[in-house]
């Protein structure tokens, strides 16, 4: 802990600093899971990269304190050590405990234990003003209920208490393939209901096709008999492609997979954004070339070569959670519009919508039928991710007419994509008077606002530096091949893909 504090207290200095001189400034962790365009001036940072260590564990109480950028692989790995499991663990092993808590972030478990900061029994945070605070649910209580989803917009987070549960080295996984966008909503809350399930998630590869995954914690036993299958090695079928070929049968499916290849198991691939880049490059998409090419097929080495290559903005990417009894119109939308396949499903509990940036509560139609009052039920999660070549007039009109027909339907954002709100638009969803009254609350208002952080942006020509190095990098980012060559050099090259270059 002496580390931690000292480090903490550098932290502190730093915010101090910026307080006083009414410098603005913004939160570096080393890594990002966005697919905003990210670039930080060194100069005006608040490093907290080195904040990244697994400080104890107790096997007792089955908690845990834990740094806000300790990845998920590094927390699982630790807290396995240790018989023990956190409750919600992030598909992609970069993702951070910290991005977790004050981020949008949940999996297949979230039906069960809500998004990841649900399972965040306290939080130590720098306020604006160099501040260090204990919140939880018994002290700073609002402050606590107010760092979900604040995206660092309330407080430098520095240190997490973790609930765990104990250990099981197997997952009983049950693939329910589906007919149509109804039989899917409907064997996916079917699931949800089911106690003995403690994972239940969904992908749709075409409006007639797709499968249902529920999984259930158990430990070896030969006796049940099912075949063991991994998603982990290099020789191993991607997730999805096999979820599909388990689809096709259209027959329900068991098997045993190993706790951290279930887990992890859309790493290689990036689900299925991966396939994408064999397309783009003219590579087949077979077996051996997953096998030969799977160093670059995981998630650090392709968020690595997407920043680089500029191409978040050739690619629709959105996550967004619907009331259940909406989710399936949505669906359909985008079957008619962009038949873009295959779509993610991912249930969530009622108290999801609190988790998302401070939204308004919703009080619109759901199933056809209007609310008599505020929504408080459950929420489908749908992830629409796929290339849209056209024009950046076109991408732009297609992002935002999604936007609306998931505004019309309830539906709310995980905010680590590209947003194309106006700022009319954005505050017409989320609660501006309640949040300004926490960030005024907390002396917060010096910071950047969610708005602030998240506000699309584009690509500027000064983003591209000046000089000859500046008009070589726009003509390559200008060229789709091109600067998809440039994103794998630099991925493979390493280093720092966040910070300015300075002088």
């Amino acid at each position: 802990m002496d580390n931690h504090e000292a480090t903490v207290q550098k932290v502190r200095s730093r915010i101090q600093h910026f307080y006083n001189t009414k410098t603005s400034f913004r939160i570096y962790h080393g890594s990002t899971n966005s697919t905003r365009q990210a670039n930080f001036d060194p100069d005006a940072i608040v490093d907290v990269s080195s904040l990244n260590h697994v400080l104890s564990i107790d096997h007792n109480k089955c908690t845990a304190l834990v740094e806000p950028n300790v990845p998920m692989d590094a927390l699982f790995w630790e807290t396995m050590k240790a018989g023990l499991l956190p409750p919600v663990v992030m598909e992609f092993p970069g993702i951070t405990v910290g991005g977790g808590f004050v981020g949008t972030a949940g999996e297949s478990s979230s039906f069960k234990h809500g998004f990841f900061d649900r399972t965040v029994l306290s939080a130590e945070v720098v306020l604006a003003d160099g501040t260090l605070v204990t919140a939880s649910a018994t002290e700073n209580e609002e402050l606590f209920e107010g760092l979900r989803g604040s995206f660092g917009t309330l407080g430098v987070l520095t240190m997490v208490e973790l609930r765990l549960l104990p250990l099981k080295s197997m997952v009983e996984v049950t693939y329910h393939p589906t007919t149509s966008f109804e039989d899917a909503m409907s064997k996916m809350q079917q699931q949800t209901v089911d106690k003995g399930n403690d994972y239940v998630d969904g992908v749709i590869f075409s409006k007639a096709l797709g499968v249902v995954v529920s999984g259930r914690l158990t430990d070896t036993n030969s006796s049940l008999g099912l075949p063991v299958r991994r998603f982990s090695k290099p020789w191993n079928e991607w997730f999805w492609i096999h979820a599909k070929s388990v689809a096709c049968e259209s027959r329900v499916w068991k098997e045993l997979v190993p706790i951290e290849d279930y887990l992890f198991r859309y790493d290689r691939g990036a689900f299925w954004m991966g396939m994408y880049a064999y397309h783009h490059f003219m590579v087949p998409f077979i077996w051996l070339t997953r096998f030969l090419l799977d160093y670059f097929m995981h998630t650090r080495i392709m968020y690595h070569a997407l920043h680089a290559s500029g191409y978040t903005d050739r690619y629709i990417i959105h996550d967004i959670a619907f009331p259940a009894g909406n989710a399936a119109a949505f669906a359909d939308y985008v079957d008619q519009k962009f038949s873009i396949y295959p779509l993610w499903l991912c249930p969530l509990r009622s108290d999801g919508r609190s988790s998302m940036g401070h939204p308004k509560p919703y009080e619109g139609v759901v199933g056809g039928k209007q609310l008599s009052g505020t929504y408080d039920g459950e929420y489908i999660n749908i992830g629409v991710w796929g290339p849209y070549p056209s024009s950046e007039t076109e991408y732009m009109r297609a992002n935002r007419e999604i936007e609306s027909r998931m505004r019309e339907l309830g539906g709310l954002k995980w905010l680590y994509s590209r947003v194309f709100y106006t700022e009319d638009e954005w505050w017409q969803v989320y609660d501006k008077q309640k949040y300004d009254l926490l960030r005024k609350k907390f002396n917060a208002t010096s910071l950047p606002s969610i708005w602030d952080k998240v506000k699309d942006r584009g690509s500027k020509k000064e983003d591209y530096g000046t000089g000859f190095k500046g008009m070589l990098r726009r003509i390559v980012k200008s060229n789709a091949f091109l600067s998809g060559l440039y994103g794998i050099y630099k991925a493979v090259k390493g280093g720092d893909y966040m910070l300015k270059k300075t002088k």
